[in-house]
């Protein structure tokens, strides 16, 4: 029951959220323009109430936080364009996919399936 839930809900705060719209957001077209954007920030996920994920990229290919209440860890690499990563979040091997990266002021905005798929909005911190 618990990987079930907890699947579900970090699936819905790390990118199958919403059905995915790109307006007024730029894409971030390489790996130093990413860095750039994100390295040394936290990635909140935005929406009501309290945070529920925080995380943070690393240049060295780590991914840190937590994700309602659980430990989130993983690694990432830019490929072809887009951001991939393997993620565990609270022991639950959520598996690779590489992800679509915009920007828009201080909201980076991951959109899963190559681009394809439903997108999450993190705030820069």
């Amino acid at each position: 029951m618990r990987t079930a839930a907890l699947s579900l809900s970090l699936a819905m705060c790390l990118g199958v959220a919403v059905p995915a719209m790109a307006e007024q957001f730029t894409p971030i077209p390489d790996e130093n323009a990413f860095l750039s954007t994100v390295a040394g920030k936290d990635l909140r996920l935005k929406g009501y109430g309290p945070i529920v994920v925080r995380l943070t990229v690393q240049p060295d290919g780590a991914i840190t936080g937590r994700g309602m209440g659980w430990d989130v860890t993983g690694a990432w690499r830019w490929q072809d364009g887009l951001f991939c990563r393997d993620l565990n979040w609270g022991g639950s091997d959520l598996g690779q996919n590489c992800q679509a990266v915009l920007v828009q002021g201080q909201t980076v905005r991951f959109v899963s399936d190559a681009g394809k798929g439903d997108y999450a909005d993190f705030a820069l911190q």
